[in-house]
């Protein structure tokens, strides 16, 4: 493991140099990828120089254990070095699943999709609830929350909510996120007071920049409609919402929130490039799919990851049959321990798969 970190501590003094380097500050795209890959062995060149300063002391104390002739400072040595071997097995445990490589997307932010499924205007009201749920997530993470569009239901909720979501490790946290949510309650809509299942599907995109994906203008169609919803006098009387079209693909992409045709194309544009770019890093989910379970919603988006019973209070993610008994403090956005109990069930199966 030793000879390992070394090397990486190698390639981190490597890319300092690049990174200060004003042949390489002047080309920008590999500058950002050289800073980004800086940033990323930050954490276990930390860890590396504890380890280092671990090895030592334990070399330290065997050398007391070895020489020294007094029982007291024997004694204190051998205390001292059962404590530094249980720390260090921690250590390189942890170590070991940082040497492991992530997925490259985790860092970035995300586009969230959520619409409604089978259960008509209850799944609107249900996908309502899971916007709620997410903003007060987000609202938890101090990450900023932007509307792209949106289609309201006919009795509340959306048919359709799309939002861009920026801030730290966005989408390694909402990743998991993604697939068919469905409850089980008695609806707004129903007067008979019987359990109804509906449902509503979670897309989480992670966000492509202008380097990843370069979109020419002359495979765009740029369409411009009167906005329908909240915003004042502007609103059916302004041409400032936005529809794109990518012809080589037929990607479709809409926005009207903002009150500014430019707004609103930027908007656009950029779950455009997060929708493209999604085709090609969908082939690396559906191969990492095969393998961890936890994945399984992000590469088969069609998937029933999680039931949200309301007559128990309970919670139940199925995929790694996980549940809680704290519904509506979930619902307020509480979602924190689902994410960490299925990355640690992904860590598992990385460091399995890192064995084998």
């Amino acid at each position: 493991m030793l000879d390992k970190l070394q090397a990486i501590h190698l390639r981190f003094i490597e890319l300092e140099k690049q990174i200060n380097d004003p042949d390489v500050m002047q080309d920008m795209k590999r500058y950002i990828k050289l800073n980004k890959d800086y940033k990323e062995l930050l954490p276990i060149i930390e860890e590396y120089f504890r380890y280092s300063k671990m090895m030592s002391d334990i070399e330290s104390a065997r050398e007391v254990l070895a020489t020294e002739k007094d029982e007291d400072f024997r004694a204190m040595a051998k205390e001292e070095l059962a404590t530094l071997q249980e720390a260090q097995i921690q250590l390189e445990d942890d170590i070991r699943l940082m040497l492991i490589p992530s997925d490259p997307q985790d860092s970035k932010n995300a586009i969230l999709e959520i619409r409604a499924g089978t259960g008509g205007d209850e799944a609107s009201i249900f996908a309502g609830d899971l916007y709620r749920l997410y903003s007060k997530y987000c609202e938890k993470k101090n990450w900023k929350t932007e509307l792209v569009d949106m289609t309201e239901g006919t009795m509340g909720g959306f048919k359709e909510i799309i939002l861009n979501v920026k801030g730290e490790n966005v989408y390694g946290q909402l990743k998991y996120e993604s697939g068919v949510h469905r409850v089980q309650r008695v609806p707004q809509t129903e007067t008979q007071g019987r359990v109804h299942t509906s449902a509503a599907s979670v897309v989480v995109l992670p966000e492509a920049d202008e380097f990843e994906v370069e979109l020419k203008t002359s495979d765009i169609r740029k369409d411009t409609y009167c906005s329908s919803g909240p915003g004042g006098q502007s609103v059916n009387t302004t041409y400032s919402a936005i529809r794109l079209t990518h012809i080589p693909t037929g990607i479709v992409v809409t926005c009207q929130d903002e009150k500014s045709q430019l707004k609103n194309y930027d908007q656009a544009l950029n779950v455009l490039r997060a929708r493209i770019f999604e085709r090609e890093y969908q082939k690396y989910l559906d191969e990492i799919s095969k393998k961890r379970k936890t994945m399984v919603s992000t590469g088969d988006r069609s998937a029933k990851i999680r039931t949200y019973n309301y007559a128990q209070g309970r919670v139940t993610d199925h995929r790694i049959n996980f549940s809680l008994f704290n519904l509506s403090a979930i619902m307020d956005g509480e979602v924190q321990e689902f994410i960490d109990a299925l990355q640690l069930a992904e860590n598992a199966e990385r460091l399995k798969e890192a064995v084998e």
